[in-house]
């Protein structure tokens, strides 16, 4: 295992594009991409909790990265000259901030939403209040998935068929089928993962997932039906991986100290890291379409 980075606070979202790693660093409130060298650079500054991201296909990097801001609950882009203008508005949706974000091949923005307040802790009933929302290539948001026990990692699979949310508080990884407009039907579960809760995932050409998993400090790789095919174990909490490098074959897991959620907005001991191991299969769909690798 290879220490990439070191030093930083909450990590999370690392995304392969553009022949570099990025990775939002939640408590600084910055996305920094480093390159194969070794060199970092700060990519924008922003303050939310959460601040996940990922690329619009087809668009260089300083016009095709779109966040998630809690802050305003809202979607931004970044452009050209360096400003975040609002991509898609979604404060009809919940009052909270949403989650993780995954964009396909097909510009369908997919980002999640926990849907309450989380340093309190879930809302007690049957029914989990997570939801997955669609924002279509001309911004339109509208939800497409609920009763989600706080939906956290998506991927996209290379045929833009099959979306996996990783639902945490119900220790499994979740697929839809994703119709031609973007929407999701067929929910069923991929793989059940134990006692782990999985957070951010990543697909592999061999039709296996990657699941950072913060308490267990470890991430693990599964096949569908959830046979364990691999585990990497960390000395920290896994918040997310991704693969990518120069033949998108790397792992590389987004990993930093956890004190809990009632901690979140005052720990200052993170020391958070991005680490880097070997996979056995590149990557596959989105986020780190084989397209970015390299």
């Amino acid at each position: 295992m290879d220490t990439v980075i070191t030093g930083l606070g909450l990590l999370e979202s690392p995304r392969w594009h553009d022949g570099r790693l990025w990775v939002a660093d939640w408590t600084a409130g910055l996305i920094r991409a480093i390159r194969p060298t070794g060199s970092v650079e700060v990519v924008l500054e922003h303050r939310s909790l959460p601040m996940c991201f990922d690329f619009l296909p087809h668009l260089p990097a300083n016009e095709g990265l779109v966040l998630t801001s809690s802050s305003q609950r809202a979607l931004l882009r970044l452009s050209e000259d360096g400003t975040l203008t609002r991509y898609a508005d979604l404060s009809a949706l919940s009052p909270y901030g949403c989650n993780d974000i995954v964009i396909d091949g097909r510009g369908n923005t997919y980002v999640n939403n926990v849907n309450f307040d989380f340093a309190a802790g879930p809302p007690a009933g049957a029914q989990a209040p997570g939801f997955v929302a669609l924002v279509t290539p001309d911004r339109r948001a509208q939800l497409v998935a609920d009763d989600l026990a706080f939906p956290n990692g998506m991927a996209v699979t290379a045929d833009n068929a099959t979306l996996i949310v990783a639902e945490s508080y119900r220790h499994r990884l979740t697929a839809f089928d994703i119709g031609a407009d973007g929407s999701l039907s067929n929910r069923r579960v991929w793989a059940e993962v134990g006692g782990h809760s999985p957070d951010g995932i990543c697909l592999d050409r061999d039709g296996a997932a990657w699941y950072a998993d913060v308490g267990d400090r470890c991430c693990v790789r599964v096949a569908q039906g959830g046979e364990v095919l691999q585990r990497v174990e960390l000395d920290r909490g896994a918040f997310a991986c991704m693969l990518g490098g120069a033949d998108g074959s790397t792992l590389f897991v987004a990993a930093a100290h956890w004190p809990g959620p009632r901690h979140l907005m005052n720990y200052t001991e993170w020391d958070g890291m991005v680490v880097s191991v070997s996979g056995p299969a590149p990557s596959s769909g989105w986020p780190g379409a084989p397209s970015s690798v390299g």
